[in-house]
């Protein structure tokens, strides 16, 4: 190793070292606790977690590992199962440094996560799904973890901690998962308790102040229960910095825990309970100037502003504050019965709660123009899944139940203006802006309930068919309270009217929606032979209309903040092999999406407002198509080598009310809407490869040296819904690199690995967003790091 390489991470360990005596906190004491040798569940033997990873013993010959999934509600093997279903395991997870759900893009395919924060942020599938930071709408793409439903995108947004295996399921799922979803699902398990003793302890310390420690320990506390605990706190100073002072943004802290009891007196029953805790102070939510007009420059130069244009720079140049905290939570109850019929009955009972309060410089300038715009979110839901499970192994294997959710979510949008809000929105000194502060409450209260059923007939020893279907209710009541507006100036009468008409007193009284949506599978498989079996299938899915919970426009009502439900019809056809005496695994599949009433929001320049507004809207129709490949490879023993990629052709077949981009709105007797039918859907790349491999040596002394090697890559994408050229997402790769060793050390196994994030230094941006004075601003995609991770496992 090259001295200065050898130094920098001597330097590294020694920051690990210095940080953990430094902090006092309690997620850090319970990993010590966890670390200690008498600490929780610890005995004399100890235990080792040692990850598979595909290695066989020395005299047979090396196979790829089976993977298990309940994609259809019951244990299976991945390739048995005839849906396009890409699986990531906890240690391929912990081995590239996944820990954010905005990094899973990095390995799946068909993905695009667009994250400012936990509230601006969406997971699509197929190009479908890019609906970030509207509150009364519900993604087209279901996160799932442990089973429950999760009602908010954001509350995914935490470190991935001691997860089992992560499970992507592409196209409708509504005929067997408990909501709705048209694009797919992400379904997350984390590790249950177990009845062997295992602890594990990690740290990692890296550049941009990167800090890490992460710990489980789990075990028998009697015959029949075994209880789980995990933590992390992690700590980043950011890498965006502000020219105004010397603040630096997309850094901070996130802790949480997790506890788990697994109550098991028999083989027939079991019943597990978790509850887990997360939180967050960071300085995330920071855009940066991405895409400018001219009338943005002219208004910035107005009211004196030097605003960072160079998109090159990771700089922004605010005054004001920038923060965001998170507080959330839950819990759950899954109970398991094995029946003397063979059968299994189910039931999950959840509650979640989501706590979401940002402070954000809405003007991207370092002057008072906006001080501050953000919505503060408190969320809570419960649900309720019963379902029964016929044994495997007959002529027919069905599953049904019935499902029950409720949500209650309340909402505060702020706007604080400054002294120089009144030239840098309207470009004139009127009075009407500056120093007002205007806030609107809203709410909206959602039920849904769902009978489901599905079922597979084996109508030969080499021919399945299975079907399913679905039907939802779904109602939701919303309601809107704008206070009068406070502050500012005294104003003749005819600027105060309009100030009014702007900002005015408002309250819409209750209003809402209610859905009947059916959705229905046929599914056709045949096995052509022991390691080939063929697949195509029919799918319906809907899921229910949206609210925007955003004051209406001034001279509308409640009816312009409701839109109708978005429906997807799913055609697939595909195949799941296994070669080369299954040393080789490879997996591809054809689809066709058509989506009718697509949900998506944008910011538009409203007739009657002064200002821009939030708009939900029903984007017409979307036609989604393309190929999706993935392969597994053991070339020789120690060499695992994955590849996953798809060609995804996402368009508007019809979007004729579209919102024009900047450079048509802004011109002089612009249209009041522009026609993007034909034009791609906002947010979706249409390359995307995933590639990543490990070699590990087996040596006579007991070491494993290993090395790891991670490239991914997207094409351009369009940035907003208008498709301004302004806010185009230029394509990019990342490559990821790592070495290590692995040894047996006392009881356990230690791990020392080095890795380098973004090895080239590559530019690149997540999402974009439309701003006012027809400015577009992106998430900035985190530099190059190298770090240093110490694991022991015991």
């Amino acid at each position: 190793m090259p001295v200065f390489v050898q130094n920098r991470f001597t330097r590294l360990a020694d920051a690990i070292a210095a940080h953990v005596r430094r902090q006092q906190r309690p997620v850090l004491a319970a990993l010590l606790l966890l670390a200690s040798p008498g600490g929780l569940l610890a005995d004399e033997a100890g235990s080792a977690r040692r990850t598979a990873e595909n290695t066989q013993s020395a005299e047979a010959d090396p196979t790829l590992a089976k993977v298990t999934v309940t994609a259809r509600r019951r244990e299976e093997n991945a390739q048995d199962v005839p849906t396009p279903i890409t699986v990531l395991d906890g240690a391929t997870l912990e081995r590239q440094r996944l820990y954010k759900v905005q990094d899973l893009q990095q390995v799946l395919p068909s993905v695009n996560v667009a994250y400012i924060h936990a509230r601006q942020s969406s997971f699509a599938v197929r190009g479908i799904g890019n609906n970030p930071a509207s509150d009364g709408l519900e993604g087209s793409a279901g996160i799932y973890l442990d089973n429950i439903y999760l009602g908010r995108p954001g509350m995914a947004v935490f470190d991935l901690l001691d997860v089992e295996q992560l499970e992507l399921l592409r196209g409708p799922q509504g005929t067997l998962f408990g909501k709705n979803t048209t694009a797919g699902v992400l379904n997350i398990s984390t590790r249950k308790p177990t009845f062997t003793p295992e602890r594990s302890l990690e740290i990692s310390g890296g550049d941009y102040g990167h800090f890490q420690a992460k710990g489980s320990v789990s075990g028998p506390l009697s015959e029949t229960l075994a209880g789980r605990l995990s933590a992390y706190r992690t700590r980043e100073d950011g890498y965006i910095d502000n020219r105004h002072d010397s603040r630096t943004f997309i850094g901070g802290e996130r802790e949480g825990v997790r506890g788990q009891l697994l109550f098991q007196p028999h083989e027939d029953f079991s019943l597990r309970w978790i509850a887990d805790y997360n939180q967050e102070d960071s300085g995330n939510g920071v855009w940066a100037l991405y895409g400018v007009s001219e009338r943005f420059r002219e208004r910035a130069a107005l009211i004196g502003a030097q605003s960072q244009y160079d998109i090159g720079k990771r700089e922004v140049n605010i005054d004001s504050e920038q923060s965001v905290n998170v507080w959330q939570g839950g819990t759950s109850l899954e109970a398991n019965w094995t029946l003397g019929s063979g059968h299994t009955l189910t039931s999950v009972t959840g509650y979640r709660y989501w706590h979401f309060i940002p402070r954000n410089d809405a003007d991207l300038t370092e002057v008072p123009a906006v001080i501050h715009s953000g919505v503060e979110v408190h969320d809570r839901q419960f649900s309720q899944e019963i379902r029964l499970a016929s044994p495997s192994g007959g002529v027919f294997d069905y599953v049904l139940g019935a499902y029950a959710f409720r949500q209650n979510l309340g909402n505060k949008t702020v706007t604080q203006y400054g002294p120089a809000a009144d030239l840098f929105v309207l470009g004139s000194p009127t009075g009407i802006f500056n120093d007002v502060r205007s806030q609107t409450n809203g709410k909206i209260e959602t039920d849904s309930l769902a009978l489901f059923a599905q079922g597979t007939w084996h109508l030969g020893e080499r021919l399945d068919l299975s079907a399913g279907v679905r039907g939802t209710y779904e109602e939701k009541r919303a309601r809107l309270h704008r206070f009068a507006p406070f502050g500012g100036a005294s104003l003749p009468a005819g600027q105060e009217a309009i100030r009014q008409r702007q900002m005015g007193a408002l309250d819409t009284g209750e209003f809402g929606l209610h859905n009947v949506s059916p959705s229905g599978l046929l599914s056709l498989s045949y096995r052509f032979s022991d390691d080939l079996l063929g697949y195509a299938s029919l799918a319906h899915g809907e899921k229910s209309g949206g609210i925007n919970l955003s004051a209406p426009v001034a001279g509308l009502g409640s009816d312009s903040l409701v839109v109708g439900p978005e429906r997807a019809n799913d055609a697939e056809l595909g195949f799941k092999s296994s070669l080369l005496e299954r040393r080789l695994q490879l997996n591809a599949n054809l689809f066709w999406t058509g989506i009718h009433g697509y949900q998506a929001t944008t910011l538009a320049q409203v007739p009657g407002s002064l200002t821009v507004a939030q708009v939900l809207a029903n984007a017409g129709s979307v036609r989604s198509r393309g190929l999706e490949f993935e392969a597994s490879w053991l070339p020789l023993r120690g060499l695992v080598l994955n590849f996953n990629g798809s060609y995804n052709d996402v368009t508007y077949l019809s979007f004729k009310d579209a919102p024009c981009p900047s450079e048509i709105s802004l011109q002089p007797n612009a249209p009041a809407s522009c026609d993007l039918s034909g034009e791609r859907v906002v947010g979706a790349s249409k390359w995307i490869g995933n590639f990543n491999g490990q070699y590990q040596w087996q040596l006579d002394n007991g070491l494993q040296p290993y090395l790891g090697l991670g490239y991914s890559y997207r094409s351009r994408a369009v940035g907003t819904l208008d498709n301004s050229e302004l806010s185009r997402i230029d394509g990019y790769g990342l490559l990821n690199l790592s070495a290590g060793v692995r040894a047996d050390l006392g009881k356990g196994q230690a791990d020392v690995s080095l890795w380098l994030k973004n090895a080239t230094d590559e530019d690149y941006y997540l999402t974009s967003f439309a701003w006012s004075n027809g400015a577009y601003t992106a998430s900035v995609g985190a530099p190059r790091s190298a770090g240093l991770t110490l694991r022991y496992d015991f």
